[in-house]
């Protein structure tokens, strides 16, 4: 069974306010006198235009930060990557919506987030629902990670120099929390079989893993802060559990997850203080600034919980 995994930074809390896929633009028909009884109801509604937002579908980092990154648009829209209000790169989709660019300067070191910004033929501009947030290491010895999130739907990470692929196995890969403070399970499971995930024994949710493995179930019902067991299925067809994960969860304050700022991070499965300071630090025996900054929650500096949620004190060396 393949190792959990899975780190999502800080800068993804704060990434999720991105606005949503569809925009309506109204087209006002012209005045008209008052009701006589004999006029089509319809002339009296708005005509409603939906214009669908740009999407990413590829985003490929390389070490020294040159990237590759391929999505959709509406059709011979001019889409733009940007980072805050700077364009990184341009590209022109086809007549099926379909574009891609390639980033030849290096991006920068450090998180950064980048959004799509696409002006379709008449002129209309629409921003895209996600958001990719981008981890390059200082020294450019690794890959970078990139995670790719949208408002109240689970994180994916796109790329993750420490995660080997797991050929099908279940995995929980990411654990979020959405807007109304549902928790969210995310991962890899083999195409098309069932998943269920259980705390303490009772159901939280299930999810057909889709033709590339990936699941997405959301805690509706409310779950106690604190400790709890998670259990994760997969079933096959004829309903006989092929797979059992055991993981331990810990669930926050709700208080707590809606205060969420930048400098805030949630524990993925897989992760250790040593490993979350050597993602966001550069060194992992750094691991002491965030065990002194969160003391109040970390009982043992080798036992933390998926779920958890810490602050992340700025490096001041």
């Amino acid at each position: 069974m393949s190792t959990l995994r899975g780190f999502i930074i800080a800068a993804i809390i704060t990434a999720l306010v991105a606005l949503g896929v569809f925009f309506i633009v109204t087209r006002e028909g012209p005045p008209s006198s008052a009701p006589t009884g004999t006029e089509d109801p319809a002339s009296s509604v708005q005509e409603q235009v939906v214009r669908s937002a740009p999407a990413f579908d590829i985003v490929r980092i390389e070490t020294d930060g040159t990237a590759v990154i391929a999505g959709t648009s509406e059709a011979g829209a001019s889409v733009n990557l940007m980072i805050d209000d700077q364009v990184i790169a341009t590209a022109k989709s086809d007549a099926n919506g379909s574009w891609s660019m390639v980033i030849q300067q290096p991006l920068p070191s450090g998180n950064i987030e980048m959004y799509l910004l696409a002006t379709t033929p008449d002129g209309q501009g629409i921003r895209s629902k996600h958001v990719v947030i981008v981890a390059i290491p200082e020294a450019r010895d690794r890959l970078p990670l990139v995670v790719l999130g949208a408002p109240g739907g689970a994180s994916r990470v796109l790329q993750d120099p420490e995660y080997q692929p797991s050929s099908g196995e279940l995995a929980l890969e990411v654990i979020d929390y959405d807007r109304e403070g549902g928790v969210i399970f995310s991962g890899q499971a083999k195409p098309g079989s069932l998943v269920r995930v259980l705390s303490d024994g009772s159901l939280i949710g299930e999810d057909r893993a889709d033709e590339t493995g990936r699941w997405s179930i959301i805690s509706r019902e409310p779950l106690a802060v604190g400790v709890h067991n998670l259990q994760i299925d997969q079933l096959e067809i004829t309903g006989r559990v092929s797979a059992v994960l055991m993981v331990p969860f810990e669930r926050a304050d709700p208080d707590l997850v809606a205060r969420l700022q930048p400098g805030t991070i949630i524990v993925q499965p897989g992760n250790s203080l040593w490993r979350i300071a050597r993602q966001i630090y550069g060194q992992g025996w750094q691991y002491t600034q965030i065990y002194s900054a969160n003391q109040d929650q970390i009982r043992d500096p080798d036992l933390i919980y998926p779920g958890q949620v810490f602050d992340i004190p700025v490096d001041e060396r």
